[in-house]
């Protein structure tokens, strides 16, 4: 188990590097100049080229990378175009509005998907389970933009339970939490549902019940057990995709999250926050990858003998 963790680790930096290249060769080849968008087209032309050579922007384009990936070794991921501020400073503001609105998005994700599923999956086409699934499919078409507009118009200013804006308090984080969990919710209730009805099938299941034990052993200690994989594949795929920044979610509710953050470098072109920002995302799936990976050999031990 060593050896894979370690593994693992040594393989993020090659990815993180590769991921680091291709966002810094699209954001320097496209159109647009940032020493123009932050001093205007009136600015001489003086001013640009100190500017330029202020933010480091002059050399070509290796000669840039290069040196961009020198000073992150170094922990400097430089300063934002826009606030002047160092990069690694507007990341540690936004992250933690973003991992909380995540923290409860998954919770939420959990104690609704997983219990709606099972019980879906035990009383098969029944009016219980064709209600499950309809809404299921009715959430997962849901637009993110549409459904977070909504709940702000009921809950935030007619029935004016919930906040519509800002990071205040707890209340301020129940609807972006719910529009950021609900396709996730349909996602896992259809798919615990799924694999409840598979392990369902199988032999010790229909054992267990010769030999008298309850549905409820059979469901929690057998059923759901066995069926827990593709749950925790579920579960670590929607944490990863929060974690990595709800854009929409952060831009309709005008929460400063790293979404946000992303969103208002790309419009700007702020080349340094979009590039730091996209690496956390890519450390962070990673290791929530290699999380999952270790959840599947605490579910299954026979598991250990594929982590080489």
């Amino acid at each position: 188990m060593l050896k894979y963790f370690c593994k693992r680790v040594i393989m993020m930096f090659p990815i993180i590097l590769g991921i680091s290249f291709i966002i810094f060769s699209i954001l320097n080849l496209t159109p647009g100049d940032p020493v123009t968008i932050i001093l205007g087209d009136t600015a001489t032309p003086e001013a640009k080229e100190a500017l330029r050579e202020q933010l480091g922007l002059n050399g070509g384009f290796f000669v840039r990378y290069f040196r961009y990936v020198i000073n992150a070794l170094h922990g400097n991921f430089g300063q934002s175009y826009r606030s002047g501020l160092p990069v690694i400073e507007e990341l540690m503001a936004r992250i933690p509005v973003t991992f909380r609105l995540s923290i409860v998005g998954i919770g939420i994700v959990i104690c609704i998907g997983i219990p709606i599923g099972i019980i879906s999956a035990i009383r098969q086409y029944s009016l219980l389970d064709n209600v499950c699934v309809a809404g299921a499919l009715i959430i997962a078409s849901m637009p993110v933009f549409w459904l977070g507009l909504m709940l702000i118009m009921i809950f935030s200013l007619k029935l004016n339970m919930f906040p519509a804006t800002g990071t205040g308090t707890w209340k301020n984080y129940v609807l972006p939490a719910i529009t950021n969990s609900a396709i996730g919710v349909a996602t896992l209730v259809r798919m615990t549902r799924s694999s409840m009805l598979e392990s369902m099938r199988q032999d010790y299941i229909r054992t267990a019940k010769a030999k008298g034990a309850g549905e409820a052993g059979i469901v929690i200690k057998h059923a759901l057990k066995n069926a827990l994989l593709p749950i925790v594949t579920i579960i670590g795929t929607n944490f990863a995709i929060m974690l990595s920044g709800a854009m929409i979610t952060e831009t309709v509710f005008a929460l400063p999250g790293l979404g946000s953050l992303i969103v208002t470098g790309v419009r700007q072109k702020d080349t340094p926050v979009v590039i730091a920002a996209v690496i956390f995302i890519a450390v962070a799936i990673s290791v929530i990858n290699l999380i999952v990976d270790i959840i599947y050999t605490i579910i299954d031990p026979r598991l250990k003998s594929t982590l080489r």
